[in-house]
């Protein structure tokens, strides 16, 4: 990879990792990756026309030789570390969102824990939240 990921590209690259993941990015995973670009304030002033570019450029990264690894290394370098616990929120948000998650992710989520070093308590406070957020009534 020749040009360093903004911080913004490499969350983005966080939650295209983590709908693609299990092999099926489903619309319900793209339109809540699409949502959080448009609310949260992290992402203020990023073009979402280049979302499509940014989701490609993370795919091309995965479909090279040991391509999550470089994919977890290179997210791990453009978001400051005090970013870190926001990119775990929006890869559990999207993981989340089918109300079904599946081994692959629950492993996705456990290398990115372990990459960025978050602390189990603060990990499961988010993934707690992801779970109330998305409990029927």
């Amino acid at each position: 990879m020749s040009k360093r990921l903004t911080t913004q590209e490499a969350l983005i690259f966080v939650m295209v990792m983590a709908s693609a993941v299990d092999n099926a990015m489903n619309d319900k995973e793209l339109g809540r990756i699409g949502q959080l670009i448009d609310v949260l304030p992290i992402f203020k002033g990023f073009d979402k026309e280049r979302l499509i570019e940014v989701s490609q450029r993370c795919a091309d990264i995965l479909a090279g030789p040991e391509g999550l690894d470089i994919a977890l290394e290179v997210v791990r370098d453009a978001i400051p570390p005090r970013s870190y616990d926001t990119a775990y929120a929006l890869a559990v948000e999207i993981t989340a969102v089918d109300l079904c998650i599946r081994p692959e992710e629950i492993r996705l989520l456990q290398l990115l824990r372990d990459r960025l070093k978050l602390d189990k308590l603060t990990c499961a406070a988010i993934e707690h939240s992801a779970i109330a957020r998305y409990r029927p009534a």
